[in-house]
C-alpha cells in the first residue's frame, strides 16, 4: 500500500513540476538528492560495518557475556518469565548495541531474540509478555551515544556534530524510564 502512496506522490510532483515549468530545477534536484543519498549510504555503511565488526569481536572475546552478566539484574527485572538463555543473550546483545547508538547493528540480534522468544510461545499467533516488553524497550530508543545521528550531522556539515549527546541522553532516559514503567504496569495487570 505504501508503495502506491509514494508512487502517487512522486507522480503528482512530476506533473505539478512540469506544469509550472520547473522541470529543469526538478531534474537538478533529483540528481543532487541522488548523489547525497549515495554519499550518505556509503558513510553509514562504513559506520555500521565498523560497529558490527566491533560487536562481532566483542562476542568472540566474551565481552558480550560480561555485559550480559552486568545487564542480568535489569533483564531479570524486565523479563521475569524469560527462561531461554539464547533469547537472553540476544536481548542483551541488542540492548548493548542500542546503548552504543547502533540501531542498525542491533537489528540482527533483535530479530534473533524475537525468533527465540517465539520458540517458547504457546500461542504462535499472539505475542507473549516478554515479546511485547522487548518490543516496547526497543521502541523507547535506548541509547547513550547516538552514533548514527552524529554521522548524519557530520555528513551534512554540522560544526559540532557531537552536541547531540547530552540532549540524546536526557531524551533516552525519559523514554526508557517511561517504557520500563509501562512494562511493569502492564505486567501487574496480567
Amino acid at each position: 500500500m505504501i508503495n502506491y502512496i509514494w508512487s502517487l506522490l512522486i507522480l503528482i510532483g512530476l506533473v505539478v513540476g512540469s506544469m509550472n515549468g520547473n522541470i529543469a530545477s526538478m531534474s537538478d534536484s533529483i540528481l543532487s538528492s541522488s548523489k547525497e543519498a549515495i554519499e550518505l549510504c556509503i558513510l553509514m555503511f562504513g559506520v555500521v560495518g565498523l560497529w558490527s565488526g566491533i560487536m562481532n569481536v566483542a562476542v568472540s572475546l566474551g565481552i558480550t557475556n560480561k555485559l550480559q552478566s552486568l545487564l542480568s539484574p535489569f533483564l531479570s527485572f524486565l523479563f521475569p518469565n524469560l527462561t531461554n538463555p539464547k533469547a537472553r543473550e540476544y536481548i542483551s546483545a541488542n540492548i548493548t548495541a542500542n546503548i552504543l547508538g547502533l540501531g542498525w547493528a542491533s537489528t540482527p540480534s533483535g530479530l534473533k531474540a524475537m525468533e527465540e522468544l517465539q520458540k517458547e510461545n504457546p500461542s504462535k499467533h499472539t505475542a507473549t509478555n516478554e515479546m511485547c516488553s522487548f518490543l516496547i524497550l526497543n521502541i523507547s530508543s535506548l541509547q547513550l551515544i547516538p552514533i548514527n545521528i552524529i554521522a548524519y550531522r557530520t555528513q551534512y556539515g554540522s560544526v559540532h556534530p557531537a552536541d547531540i549527546i547530552l540532549p540524546g541522553i536526557i531524551a533516552t532516559c525519559c523514554s526508557t524510564l517511561t517504557a520500563v514503567i509501562y512494562i511493569k504496569w502492564k505486567d501487574r495487570k496480567t
